[in-house]
């Protein structure tokens, strides 16, 4: 069970969109092998608010999320995302515009083994240039309540243990925009409670748009608005 009873609220969303997106089209491979995937989406999303995308698989959830978060270039149609014109960079101005604004929490944690818990936080900091980047590591980590566990390598960690790093390695440069995958897909139940009342808690400090993709009725109910993916394109939208 969440602890959290109702959806969590945003008491005044800002005035400029998060993201604003019309017609967005993916279209996967050339020529006859070309798959459309994203199939015209509109979709605009306050400031602040909190979004469920659900849909079952290959109904376009995880590539609407590529594209909205930068990670992948829309094929056709118009994208702002945190003030920026995302249809008109290329990959390199993507990776650039994503930097600092928008945090990725993906069901496979990607933490690097060599690198301890610290490490993993601090140094995509240290490459954004950002200042006190170890401080920032140490500070974001001990607030997802693993300050005793700086040191540890990810194979030191549970699952819950690196789901939590790489929660704090998404929110620690203070993201506008925070895009869960399935962020609970392989914990346990109680593990997995636990780090979604962590993520919106974190969000709900930082004053973030969330938006997860989940398989979770419970989990989208905890979500101001719920949008319903199929075939590529927005079947439903509770509209927040």
């Amino acid at each position: 069970m969440l602890s959290h009873m109702g959806p969590v609220t945003s008491p005044s969303h800002s005035a400029v969109p998060s993201i604003v997106a019309s017609d967005l089209r993916l279209t996967l491979g050339n020529g006859g092998g070309a798959v459309e995937i994203l199939k015209g989406v509109d979709l605009t999303v306050p400031q602040g608010q909190t979004l469920a995308l659900l849909g079952p698989s290959g109904s376009g959830k995880s590539s609407l999320m590529s594209v909205l978060s930068g990670l992948e270039r829309a094929s056709s149609g118009a994208l702002t995302v945190a003030g920026e014109d995302f249809a008109a960079m290329d990959e390199d101005a993507l990776a650039r515009a994503r930097r600092g604004r928008i945090g990725v929490v993906l069901q496979a944690f990607h933490l690097l083994p060599t690198m301890t818990a610290h490490e993993n936080v601090a140094t995509p900091l240290e490459l954004a240039g950002m200042d006190q980047a170890r401080e920032r590591a140490e500070a974001e980590l001990t607030a997802v309540g693993l300050g005793h566990r700086l040191t540890h390598y990810p194979a030191q960690l549970s699952g819950g243990e690196q789901q939590r790093v790489a929660i704090a390695r998404a929110l620690a440069p203070r993201p506008a925009l925070i895009f869960a995958d399935e962020p609970t897909g392989n914990l346990d139940a109680g593990t997995g409670a636990a780090i979604i009342d962590l993520l919106f808690a974190r969000r709900e400090e930082t004053g973030a748009t969330l938006a997860i993709i989940t398989h979770d009725e419970t989990l989208a109910q905890h979500c101001e608005r719920i949008v319903t993916l199929a075939d590529g394109r927005i079947a439903s939208d509770s509209g927040g």
